[in-house]
């Protein structure tokens, strides 16, 4: 039964059987029938069969929540089965600037002798926590799942740069970095203007240092990189809260819990980047 529960979970996520059967290489056909299968064993109806897709009853959302513990229970295992001998290794995400930040200041709030290794996971979009995909995310809200717990630890501030006021035009994004807020927010208002895009975050600075256009960074970083100055005051719709967020579960192991103090400290210190 577990195996048709998975596939329920991706069915449910995914809100439609195509785009479930793409991911875990099954047929529709299969996953159709699996489905139907599962809901007269269970004897209660889990979706809303329409033109949009397999919506869930109410029934259907409880089931998935409990089968979400069950992946996440399953993957703890895995992780610890897996786990290397020695020292715990803990996998932190971050987005690139972040995670450029922790790069630089690594001794800032690790050493050698910690009990923990960290194992940097730079990525724009929120890795899975549940499935164990890593341990700690560094993101820009208050986690919303039963599953996560969170602590914040700091208010992040974004403003305009450029090498220079008499640059025009503007550096967009391509590729998941399009999806950032600093990304929408130069489409929303600035669209005509872009004269190039990139889908690295260092790629776009890059050019903006070389004069080709403006660019939105995190305070933290335009106010230390080189060849850039200051265009505009922080941006308002831009400021975002930073929390730690791991499983709740998570937390309590020693590893994890030592990286969660180490890290919070020094995203709260007073000697971090002005105004991150």
């Amino acid at each position: 039964m577990w195996d048709d529960l998975a596939l329920f979970a991706e069915v449910a996520r995914k809100g439609s059987l195509t785009a479930a059967a793409e991911q875990g290489g099954s047929s529709v056909a299969t996953l159709s029938r699996r489905m139907k299968a599962l809901e007269a064993s269970i004897g209660r109806p889990l979706f809303l069969h329409g033109r949009h897709g397999y919506a869930l009853t109410t029934e259907g959302r409880e089931l998935l929540r409990r089968t979400e513990r069950m992946e996440a229970a399953a993957a703890d295992i895995t992780e610890w089965r897996d786990r290397p001998k020695g020292k715990h290794r803990v996998r932190i995400s971050a987005g690139t600037w972040t995670a450029m930040m922790l790069a630089q200041h690594l001794d800032d709030f690790w050493k050698p002798e910690c009990d923990w290794v960290p194992e940097f996971l730079q990525c724009e979009l929120d890795m899975d926590i549940a499935r164990r995909e890593i341990d700690i995310g560094i993101r820009n809200r208050r986690p919303d799942q039963p599953w996560l717990a969170g602590r914040q630890t700091a208010q992040v501030h974004f403003a305009v740069y450029g090498r220079s006021a008499d640059v025009p035009g503007w550096i967009g994004a391509a590729g998941d970095r399009a999806a950032t807020p600093s990304a929408r927010w130069i489409e929303a208002h600035y669209s005509d203007d872009i004269v190039t895009r990139a889908n690295e975050a260092q790629l776009g600075m890059a050019m903006a240092q070389a004069g080709v256009g403006r660019i939105v960074l995190p305070t933290f970083i335009g106010e230390k990189a080189s060849d850039l100055i200051r265009l505009s005051d922080p941006i308002e719709d831009l400021n975002s809260e930073q929390w730690l967020v791991c499983h709740h579960e998570g937390r309590h192991d020693p590893a994890i819990r030592q990286a969660l103090t180490a890290l919070a400290r020094f995203l709260r210190s007073e000697n971090r980047p002005a105004a991150a």
